[in-house]
């Protein structure tokens, strides 16, 4: 009898630690159950460097990278290259203004 105990004890202290470390991970990880997205804390990228690099070659320079960085911030994602190439980052390719045009450059 007390060895039931014990192994019941036991058993409900590891599920509440396991509980307890579940909470935790899913807040690091700020998995938002029902939303849109998922933002896994190693999605981060550069996006200064990345948007740097995609207007580079852009005749409005700071309108651009002002999108990009905005777009990069939202999706986590940035196309390679100075141009084209967004169907490699769909979120990117999708952002638009309020007038209805896309945002990201």
């Amino acid at each position: 009898m007390i060895q039931q105990k014990q192994v019941a004890m036991a058993f409900t202290r590891s599920t509440l630690i396991l509980a307890i470390l579940c909470f935790i991970l899913a807040h690091e990880l700020e998995i938002n159950d029902g939303k849109q997205y998922i933002m896994v804390a190693a999605q981060h990228i550069d996006c200064m460097g990345k948007c740097n690099y995609r207007c580079s070659k852009a005749s409005r320079e700071n309108i651009c990278l002002r999108a990009c960085n905005s777009c990069c911030q939202r999706c986590s994602c940035v196309p390679p290259g100075t141009a084209g190439n967004k169907d490699m980052c769909p979120c990117y390719a999708t952002l638009t203004t309020h007038h209805g045009n896309l945002k990201c450059p």
